[in-house]
């Protein structure tokens, strides 16, 4: 099942790695990836899936991975911030959470209960009669990963989405981001040279670099299923492409995400300066590249509502200046800005935008709620599209029914925040907002701010398109879910049972059997 085509390649691209501090060239590290450099990363990796079929292996090969992250952690920090501009603090406190993900995947691996094993005995009597039925759940195959360009650890080759396949049992094939190439390429050595330890391949965990790359990666037939973490535009794109192959494969992408805030009047009444404050801190955290950056906040047209504007302005103006990850990103940024400032009532409290050649500050645009809650197809529909980078946009409603008007047109997020006053939060009497808004996100917060999300079992990281291509999520334990597949036996006799499936359950599996959870 081999892709490579019948036309000689292309001459090699060069990839560089880019220092964003000032735009220029720091060294080549790779060359960008033909079909037959895809084709064969891919057979390598089909090839390893053999090497991850014992859990036991699995577990530990994700535990000295982590390890080994830790042991380069110095190198590690240092290359990534030379070509992302995010600091050593910040770096280094992503690749821990990283390791943590490596080790917390090792922990359900041995646990095993994501195999969901499900066992139903014959029963003559039922009706229709239940014959013996012996479920669980397989490795899909080979899976590609898109890295993000905003963690080069913990959403890039040593990230989500590469931790959860290995830990479902299937290799990866990662196409490395254009803005730290250097990080990525010292990253898959590490998690080879792991790999090495237990036996493993090093094709396990393939790594290819270029744009043509990643289409064809997403169409190889060999590759089972990917995941991506980028923008609307990419990730349809290649969404598409998983969807018009001869046989179409899952695609878990991540695209974008406004995250809207509602803050009610009672609670910008008891504490606007509070929420001002934390506000500014969440949507300029990493100059605003996260995904979950609150991107439009609806805050009440009165004088509470003043007051929190003027907070969130205050706090705004202490802001140092940032390098976003690229130029070309600063370059959109700037330019989305001006194009969304020159809208009719929008304002500036703070002028967000270029502060020199490299650097942009962070601000906040205003604009009357009745702009958007009347606006349907108009420009100013423009405020509805995250705008990546250090703003928000203030949206100032006069009663709940404008405010509901402008919840009705919007798309799906990662999250969608609610806050409320300590007397509407031990009443109740909020309710009815948390039920308006869980229907717009994956993950909704009360009282505090979604930037940071946590590496556990009850994560959930997606939300309703465009945020998220499939309701599952890339975080958290759950996200080895998107990498299997359920299989049922029926009627097999013991001996050809495999082990997770058997009566006398060898492997102590957590299971329900005829109903009743064992374990």
């Amino acid at each position: 099942m081999s892709a490579i085509p019948t036309t000689p390649a292309s001459p090699e691209v060069p990839v560089w790695s880019v220092d964003p501090r000032t735009g220029e060239r720091r060294e080549q590290v790779a060359a960008e990836a033909g079909p037959q450099t895809v084709d064969a990363a891919v057979l390598s990796a089909h090839d390893a899936r053999g090497a991850l079929t014992d859990r036991s292996v699995r577990s530990a090969f994700l535990r000295t991975a982590a390890e080994s992250l830790e042991e380069a952690r110095e190198e590690l920090v240092a290359v990534s911030d030379a070509e992302t501009a995010l600091g050593a603090t910040r770096l280094t406190g992503e690749l821990a959470r990283t390791c943590y993900q490596l080790r917390a995947f090792a922990d359900a691996v041995d646990e095993g209960a994501f195999l969901d094993v499900i066992i139903s005995h014959p029963d003559a009597t039922a009706t229709p009669p239940i014959p013996d039925l012996r479920r669980y759940k397989v490795p899909l195959g080979v899976v590609a990963v898109y890295s993000a360009s905003n963690f080069p650890f913990a959403f890039s080759v040593a990230g989500g989405d590469t931790a959860s396949a290995l830990a479902a049992g299937c290799p990866v094939v990662v196409k490395a981001h254009p803005d730290h190439p250097a990080t990525s390429e010292a990253t898959v050595a590490v998690l080879r040279r792991a790999a090495d330890r237990h036996g493993i391949p090093a094709g396990v965990v393939g790594l290819v670099h270029g744009f043509d790359a990643g289409v064809a990666l997403v169409e190889h037939p060999l590759v089972a299923a990917a995941g991506f973490t980028g923008s609307v535009r990419g990730g349809r794109a290649l969404f598409d492409a998983a969807a018009a192959r001869p046989v179409p494969i899952p695609f878990h992408g991540e695209l974008g995400s406004l995250n809207p805030v509602l803050v009610t009047g009672p609670a910008a009444a008891e504490r606007a300066e509070e929420i001002g404050a934390g506000l500014a801190a969440s949507m300029t955290m990493g100059v605003g590249q996260f995904c979950v950056k609150p991107g439009l906040v609806l805050a009440p047209a009165d004088a509470s509502g003043d007051e929190l504007v003027k907070a969130l302005a205050q706090s705004l103006a202490d802001v140092a200046p940032g390098v976003m990850l690229d130029h070309r990103m600063r370059d959109n940024f700037v330019a989305g800005l001006a194009e969304r400032a020159e809208l009719p009532d929008v304002e500036a409290p703070v002028s967000p935008g270029a502060t020199d050649a490299h650097t942009v500050g962070a601000g906040v645009l205003t604009v009357p709620a009745h702009k958007l809650a009347d606006g349907a197809g108009g420009a100013h529909d423009l405020l509805l599209e995250e705008c990546f980078g250090p703003v928000t946009v203030v949206v100032r409603y006069e009663d709940q029914a404008q405010a509901d008007a402008v919840l009705d047109r919007l798309p799906g997020n990662l999250t969608a925040t609610l806050h409320v006053s300590a007397e509407e939060a031990a009443t109740g009497s909020a309710a009815d907002l948390l039920a308006r808004l869980t229907p717009l996100a994956g993950r909704v917060l009360v009282n505090s701010w979604p930037t940071g999300v946590a590496v556990a079992p009850a994560q959930q990281h997606g939300g309703p398109y465009p945020a998220t291509t499939s309701t599952s999520t890339s975080v958290g334990l759950t996200a080895a879910e998107r990498w299997l597949r359920p299989v049922a036996y029926q009627n097999t006799p013991e001996a050809l049972l495999p082990p997770e499936l058997r009566d006398d359950n060898p492997l102590g599996l957590p299971r329900v059997v005829d109903g009743r959870r064992e374990g």
